[in-house]
C-alpha cells in the first residue's frame, strides 16, 4: 500500500503539469488584451505598456509558463492586483465556502442515490423503480443554475422560508449558515444523486445475480441481510469510481452555483476573474482544483482495499 500511494504521488507532479500547460494555453489564446482589461478603459497607452511589463506578458510565453510553473511548484501562484494579495491568500479567504458546498452537495447526492439505487435494483421494473429513475434521469438533465433558480423563486420568493443568496460563516452563526446553504446545496447535489443512483442500480443488479447472493437467500437470510450486508458492499466498488467524478463535477458546478447564490467561494471568484482577464487567479484556482481531484482519486484507490479485501495494490 505505502509503495502504490508513492507511485501514485510520484505522477502528482506530471498531471500538474499537463493541466498547467493546457490551461496556460487556453487562456492565452483567446482574444483580447489583459493588460488593457486590467489597466482600465480610461488608461493611456504607456499605462498599458507598463502594466503589461508589469504582469510580464512582454516575455515569451514559454518563459511566461515555465516563470509560473516554478511558482506553482513553490506553492507561489501570484499576485492579485484586483484583490492586491497573493492568489494563495485569495483561494484560501474563499476554500471554506466552496469545501462546505462541496461537502454539503456530496453528503446530500449519497443519502439520496444509495437508497433510491438499492430500491430500485431491489424493485426492478417495478413502479417504484421507474419513478426513482425518471427521478435520477431529471436531476441529471436539469442544469445546475436552472434548478438553482427554481429553488429559489419557490422557497425564497414564494415561501420566503430561505433566503435568496448569501453567505454567513458557520462560527458566527449555525443556523443562518444552514439557512444559507441549504439551497445551493441541494441544487448541486440533486444532480449529482441522479448519476449515482443510476450507477447504485446499476451495480447492485449485476450483484443480486452473483451465485454467493443466491446462497445466501437459500440459507434463509432476511432479505435486508442479503442486500446491504452481503450485496451492497461489492456494488459500491465501481460506485467508488464514480463517487470521484462526481466529486469533480461538484467543484465544477460549484462555479455557477455559487454565481446565481451570490457565495463568496472560489468559483465565483473565477467567473469574476474571467471577466477581467486575471490570468493568475484563473490559473491559480484551475490547479488547485485539479490537485484536489488527484488527492480525491487517490483517497477512492485506497479505500477499495478497505471495501475489497481482494485488492492488493502492492502485488501488482
Amino acid at each position: 500500500m505505502a509503495a502504490f500511494i508513492l507511485r501514485r504521488l510520484s505522477l502528482l507532479v506530471p498531471v500538474l503539469l499537463i493541466v498547467g500547460v493546457m490551461v496556460f494555453s487556453l487562456i492565452h489564446l483567446t482574444p483580447g488584451d489583459p493588460a488593457a482589461i486590467i489597466a482600465g478603459e480610461d488608461a493611456t497607452t504607456e499605462q498599458i505598456v507598463e502594466m503589461r511589463e508589469r504582469l510580464g506578458l512582454d516575455d515569451p510565453l514559454h518563459i511566461q509558463f515555465f516563470r509560473w510553473f516554478g511558482g506553482v511548484l513553490r506553492l507561489d501562484l501570484g499576485d492579485s492586483i484586483f484583490l492586491r494579495q497573493p492568489v494563495t491568500e485569495a483561494l484560501l479567504d474563499r476554500v471554506q465556502p466552496t469545501g462546505l458546498l462541496t461537502l454539503y452537495a456530496l453528503a446530500l447526492a449519497i443519502l439520496i442515490a444509495l437508497p433510491a439505487g438499492v430500491i430500485a435494483a431491489v424493485r426492478r421494473n417495478s413502479w417504484v423503480d421507474r419513478a426513482l429513475m425518471v427521478m435520477s434521469i431529471s436531476g441529471a438533465a436539469i442544469p445546475n443554475f436552472f434548478f438553482g433558480i427554481l429553488l429559489i423563486l419557490l422557497f425564497a420568493v414564494v415561501l420566503r422560508w430561505l433566503p435568496s443568496g448569501g453567505y454567513v460563516e458557520f462560527g458566527d452563526d449555525p443556523v443562518r449558515h444552514a439557512k444559507s446553504m441549504v439551497l445551493p446545496a441541494v441544487a448541486l447535489g440533486f444532480s449529482a444523486a441522479g448519476l449515482l443512483a443510476r450507477m447504485v442500480r446499476s451495480t447492485m443488479l449485476d450483484v443480486l445475480k452473483e451465485d454467493y447472493v443466491r446462497t445466501a437467500f437459500a440459507k434463509g437470510l432476511p432479505q435486508r441481510t442479503v442486500v446491504l450486508v452481503h450485496a451492497l458492499r461489492n456494488a459500491l466498488i465501481p460506485a467508488m469510481t464514480v463517487l470521484g467524478v462526481t466529486l469533480a463535477n461538484l467543484l465544477g458546478g460549484s462555479v455557477v452555483v455559487e454565481t446565481v447564490f451570490n457565495l463568496p467561494g472560489m468559483g465565483r471568484l473565477v467567473v469574476e476573474s474571467v471577466a477581467r482577464r486575471h490570468f493568475p487567479v484563473i490559473q491559480g484556482t484551475v490547479m488547485v482544483i485539479a490537485l484536489i481531484q488527484v488527492l480525491v482519486m487517490l483517497l477512492i484507490d485506497v479505500l477499495y482495499v478497505y471495501i475489497d479485501p481482494r485488492v492488493r495494490y502492492g502485488a501488482d
